[in-house]
């Protein structure tokens, strides 16, 4: 848990932190929702293109300004155009041009300048609130020249983001502590014949910007605005306009020629400039520019903790993670996309990297950790109880308790008798000796194994067992029991399979008791082994240790009996250290 929790405030101070690749994840996460809208045509711009063929049309680029004039006369909306003018005409049609513009309302387009120190045409603003506009606007030092004046005036620059792509845009800039509108804002205002626009400043920043008659246009901090990317415009080449302009409210004006118009890159493609002022027109108009809500953050941040709490209260349970950690990615999936049709632009790409990051680390230690486990328990146990009981004690770990507990268990001891004729008989050849105590050892613990119980240890050539741990075991002394009869009848099969080896028969005394016991791990801290210590141990060996004196070879105590079996009763013994005498049986073969 404390390295769940370190992970967690590590991974939270990633976030915080918001390295590179996390904030080009963003951008692109807010490309993929700013898109994921549905398209729209737009009905009240028309782009008209300055193509290839217009430029030859009239002997080459820049055109004469007089094709501008033509354009101009014929165009009933509020007309804009993106081409800047900032010397004079090499056709000498400027004085055309500007008694068009005299009297035709009309936008030109300008560009801020990190090399000009001059200011250009100044459209008055209305500052409301207690901050300065300027302040937060973004600041070029000056604005490229014009030979033309006109009764528009509009900023066509960008402000690419982190990885070039224009997202936002602004509706205002600050040259010299003067503020100048976008051309799109131009646009709007000269539609609606407003002499000036307001902006509203706070201590937090640019909070609207605003024409008299039309409504708030809620911006960034800086001014910008989320442009919709997904507009269609209708469109003409200015030679079919000339011919038959398609009637339109604005109409903007750029060149689309090769190797003339920058290309910008956008969410929705490469576009051209006039493209761009067209959708952030568009945006304005329709009242629906997309916005980062201020408590996105804060949001982000509160979901991460929360999500990082839940995975480390599952993280144990794969059936229980996988399920919670793709319902958080799932839904905030959901939760963002379904905020963009609201216009909220709700970024989560980084809260599913870091609940990502943090579900698989989490998981991949529980993974490691139960494997330990599981080996551990198999070392462990692997040659106590049979392979179907340590599997499972691997997938339910829980089921061992470990550390020393008390339990009532069913004790098992078994011990060749007469071993020592045996033994001499083969002490020039140890290695025989070692193999026929071991296929004796195999026989008999395989069919310990089979009944559910656990061989603690081999002494020699005496075994113990016991039932009920480190699995609880129903009906403990009834399987102890069969478990002996079984042995005794495997016994007889094998001393028939070394008769015909002509090796001596082996003959068994075994015990069985019934009682409480403390089980666990004991010994040091560097060796240990799972065994049992208690008073009911020991009355099983010394069971075992008395079939010789009993004449038997199963001795069980009164604790043990179960029914279905016929019992002789053999004595009444007195255990050391007890003054209650104990009741033996045996059951004959």
């Amino acid at each position: 848990m404390k390295v769940n929790l370190l992970l967690a405030v590590a991974l939270a101070a990633l976030f915080i932190w918001n390295p590179y690749p996390f904030q080009i994840l963003e951008l692109k996460s807010l490309d993929a929702l700013i898109m994921s809208r549905d398209e729209v045509q737009d009905e009240m711009i028309l782009l008209v293109d300055i193509d290839e063929d217009t430029v030859e049309k009239f002997g080459g680029y820049p055109l004469s300004r007089d094709v501008y004039a033509n354009l101009l006369t014929i165009t009933q909306g509020v007309p804009g155009i993106t081409v800047a003018f900032p010397d004079k005409d090499l056709h000498g049609k400027d004085e055309i041009f500007q008694t068009t513009l005299n009297h035709i309302p009309t936008v030109l387009s300008f560009i801020g300048s990190t090399q000009a120190f001059e200011g250009g045409p100044h459209v008055g603003t209305a500052q409301i609130g207690g901050g300065n506009p300027a302040e937060w606007l973004y600041q070029y030092p000056g604005i490229l020249r014009s030979a033309l004046e006109s009764q528009g005036v509009g900023l066509i620059s960008t402000n690419p983001e982190l990885d070039g792509v224009v997202r936002r845009l602004p509706l205002a800039i600050s040259v010299e502590n003067r503020i100048y509108p976008s051309f799109a804002l131009e646009m709007l205002r000269l539609g609606t014949g407003d002499p000036s626009y307001q902006i509203k400043t706070e201590e937090t920043g640019v909070e609207w910007i605003r024409l008299p008659q039309y409504n708030k246009i809620t911006t960034s901090e800086n001014g910008t605005v989320w442009a919709n990317w997904n507009t269609k415009f209708y469109r003409q080449t200015a030679l079919e306009y000339l011919k038959e302009p398609i009637p339109a409210p604005f109409v903007i004006f750029g060149v689309t020629a090769e190797g003339v118009a920058p290309l910008v890159a956008t969410p929705g493609g490469v576009k051209y400039p006039h493209d761009i002022q067209a959708t952030v027109l568009n945006t304005i108009v329709n009242g629906n520019a997309l916005s980062q809500p201020s408590w996105s953050f804060l949001a982000e941040l509160g979901i991460i903790l929360i999500g990082m709490v839940l995975i480390m209260m599952v993280a144990s349970n794969i059936y229980l993670s996988l399920p919670v950690i793709l319902a958080l990615l799932g839904g905030l999936g959901y939760t963002s996309w379904k905020l963009v049709e609201s216009s909220y632009l709700f970024d989560v790409s980084g809260t599913l990297v870091i609940l990502f990051l943090f579900w698989s680390i989490v998981q991949f230690r529980s993974f490691i950790t139960q494997y330990l486990l599981r080996l551990q328990i198999k070392q462990q146990f692997g040659t106590y109880v049979s392979p179907a009981l340590v599997e499972k004690l691997q997938k339910d770990p829980t089921l061992l308790r470990l550390g020393g507990v008390t339990k009532r268990l069913t004790f098992l001891f078994s011990d060749i008798r007469g071993f020592t004729p045996i033994s001499e008989k083969y002490q020039s050849d140890p290695q025989k000796l070692v193999e026929i105590v071991n296929r004796f050892l195999t026989n008999q613990t395989e069919i310990i194994q089979k009944h559910e119980g656990c061989v603690d240890k081999y002494m020699g050539d005496c075994i113990m067992a016991f039932w009920n741990a480190p699995l609880d075991v129903e009906d403990q002394e009834r399987k102890a029991i069969e478990c002996a009869l079984e042995m005794r009848e495997a016994l007889g099969e094998l001393n028939e399979v070394f008769k015909a080896e002509k090796i001596p028969e082996i003959h068994t005394g075994c015990g069985i008791n019934t009682g409480l016991c403390v089980v666990g791990n004991m010994g040091s801290s560097t060796r240990f082994d799972y065994s049992v210590l208690g008073d009911a141990v020991n009355l099983a060996a010394r069971l075992e240790s008395s079939c010789k004196t009993y004449e038997t070879d199963l001795i069980i105590s009164e604790h043990s009996l179960v029914d279905g079996y016929e019992y002789k009763f053999l004595d009444e013994v007195v255990v050391k250290g007890k003054s209650e005498p104990v009741k033996i049986y045996t059951i004959q073969k």
